[in-house]
């Protein structure tokens, strides 16, 4: 078993890579079954050391083929073991069929889905479905997953959790949630995203020993990332530097009573890295700004020409556009100046609202919409944004050029060549605030001088990461200043 890999695949991808490993590089597709059965219950037999009893639910393909091999290892290993057939032994063909027929003789029990009793069980072992499922789950099959999902008996799911596009992440109609999932030879992608991280449980990975030219002509479909990945981009620091060295950020934002938001990306950006902060509202949010962090400097603006002038004046290097901005008169001609403003700009909140009015496209933003966000800009429903959250990236990247980040549970980037996703978060960060700090995080790395990609990439790793460690003490009451001293720590790892 080895670390989640870095490489994401589509379905499709992956069945290329089965079949490499077993015509081009000659591994027996039941040798893949059996490598597959053991990793599965080498984990099984970890979560669940005192299990005494499993009940495998099996479908028709090579997913199933898996199951009936895991069935015979647990019989081995002295558990009792009871092979569910939700499909039909008439129609198993090929390696399937096979390792089907290595049943007869054992101890281990095959019944029809009709007449299973899951009373006695310790662990279900779910291998009804592969990855290679499209369509919605009906009939007989949504009654087994539901049996399952209903069961409350811990489940394991070989592969991908029976019912989940391993595309998309979302359920089809229904999706077995299992505790643990072990997904092989290539990681799907789905598993790491929108819904994904519900239904997969604890996910572990095994490549099945494939050696290396099986991935060597598959380019994955999306790449997985980590703040180590690009914390090195950070060099360490000239002992004659001055604030000045590391950027000035403009944040533009705060209508009448809104001052929080960009007041929590100001504080953000500095403690990311930035040397200087600059914030510019409205006049009635002027003398509220420093209250809780003096660093930040406030200045009132009112027109488009002051916002330039601003600009030349104070040297500034990296704006941020939309915490706190609101949709009044003020905020749309405040938002039209800063689009007018030729530096790399974050476009958050309500800036994205007004931009999803009149669309434009630039080569030096970074757009974060959350999906209710990306659902005004592609004008299409929110769901529709969930539903497939990667054909959503490229098509906000397409239609507004730079770089799209689209946040939610399994983060993507696109910089219209390559997609990203981080896996780190967790469900206590959907509180006020988080995302005006994801806007300062990468906004303080832009100040810094990493480009416009890897500044989305390691800001999202870092506050990802940091609300992480800051989940460490629950996830309940979790809030965007907490991560503060957790995005400093982590920023600084690359130089200890």
């Amino acid at each position: 078993m080895t670390e989640l890999p870095k490489n994401l695949y589509t379905a499709e991808q992956t069945r290329e890579l089965d079949r490499v490993a077993i015509e081009d590089c000659e591994i027996p597709g039941t040798t893949l079954m059996a490598r597959a059965a053991d990793a599965t219950f080498n984990i099984l037999s970890e979560k669940w050391p005192e299990a005494k009893s499993v009940i495998v639910f099996c479908g028709n393909g090579n997913n199933a083929g898996d199951g009936f091999v895991l069935a015979r290892l647990a019989e081995n290993n002295r558990l009792k073991a009871t092979v569910v057939l939700v499909g039909s032994a008439d129609v198993l063909s090929g390696d399937a069929l096979e390792v089907y027929n290595h049943l007869q003789g054992t101890q281990v029990t095959v019944v029809d889905f009709d007449e299973c009793e899951i009373d006695g069980s310790d662990v279900i072992v779910d291998a009804l479905f592969g990855s290679g499922l499209c369509r919605e789950v009906e009939g007989r099959w949504k009654d087994a997953v539901d049996l399952i999902n209903n069961s409350k008996l811990p489940v394991i799911s070989v592969d991908v959790p029976s019912g989940l596009s391993a595309d998309t992440g979302c359920p089809l109609g229904v999706a077995v949630k299992a505790n643990v999932t072990v997904s092989f030879i290539g990681m799907k992608r789905g598993l790491l995203t929108a819904e994904g991280p519900e239904y997969t449980g604890d996910l572990f990975f095994s490549d099945l020993d494939c050696p290396e030219e099986v991935y060597e002509d598959v380019k994955p479909s999306v790449m997985r990332v980590d703040s180590s990945d690009l914390l090195d981009l950070l060099p360490k620091r000239n002992k004659a530097a001055h604030k000045g060295s590391f950027g000035h950020v403009l944040i533009i934002g705060g209508d009448e009573g809104m001052s929080g938001a960009p007041m929590l990306a100001g504080e953000a950006c500095l403690r990311t890295g930035a040397g200087l902060v600059t914030i510019a509202t409205c006049q009635e949010n002027v003398s509220m700004k420093t209250v809780s962090c003096p660093e930040l400097m406030v200045e009132a603006i009112e027109e488009k020409l002051a916002l330039k002038e601003l600009v030349k004046r104070k040297n500034i290097t990296t704006v941020v556009v939309g915490p706190g901005l609101g949709q009044s008169e003020w905020s749309e001609k405040i938002f039209d100046a800063a689009l007018s403003l030729d530096l790399p700009t974050v476009v958050d909140a309500d800036a994205l609202n007004l931009l999803a009015k009149s669309p434009v496209k630039k080569d030096d933003w970074i757009l974060t919409p959350h999906p209710g966000e990306a659902s005004r800009l592609l004008n299409v429903k929110t769901n529709a944004i969930q539903k497939n959250r990667f054909n959503s990236l490229s098509e906000l990247q397409n239609k507004y050029s730079g770089i799209a980040v689209l946040k939610g549970a399994g983060t993507v980037i696109s910089d219209g060549r390559e997609n990203f996703l981080c896996s780190a978060g967790n469900p206590g960060m959907a509180s006020a605030g988080m995302g005006d700090c994801l806007t300062g995080v990468i906004a303080g790395l832009l100040a810094q001088g990493l480009d416009l990609a890897d500044a989305a990439i390691l800001g999202v790793c870092v506050h990802s990461e940091a609300g992480d460690l800051a989940a460490l003490e629950g996830e309940r009451g979790l809030i965007a200043t907490d991560l503060f001293p957790l995005i400093r720590k982590i920023i600084n790892a690359s130089l200890q």
